[in-house]
């Protein structure tokens, strides 16, 4: 139980940590841990004409080139279809530009963000 909460403060960190990234580049955080459905979505964001829902990924051992793997098909039509449900909600933001990206927090370095990593056609 311990490891599992000791697990779960570090994702709340990284996110933390996302979310700041994300407003020093202007972004205005909407929602952290969006959860409907079977899904959930750890940063929406909007800047301009652009709403973007964010997977936060905070690893101390593996880098970059482990981190699409570890989203795979099942993860990213979760993201996807709770996004739909997000929208739905928010009808606001519905003529928004739909972005889904992927942030990774390396344990050293600057975090690297991957623009656009997958859509609905995944």
């Amino acid at each position: 139980m311990e490891n599992r909460e000791s697990t779960s403060a570090f994702g709340r960190t990284g996110e933390a940590e996302a979310a700041a990234f994300l407003e020093l580049e202007g972004w205005r955080i909407l929602a952290r841990n969006f959860r409907a459905g079977q899904g959930e979505i750890d940063i929406v964001a909007a800047r301009g004409d652009t709403l973007v829902f964010v997977e936060v990924k905070k690893w101390t051992r593996n880098g970059p080139g482990d981190l699409l793997d570890s989203i795979g098909r099942a993860k990213t039509r979760r993201i996807i279809e709770t996004s739909k449900i997000f929208l739905a909600k928010y009808r606001q933001y519905r003529g928004k530009h739909i972005r889904y990206d992927v942030l990774f927090l390396p344990s050293k370095g600057e975090p690297q963000r991957y623009e656009g990593a997958f859509d609905e056609t995944i």
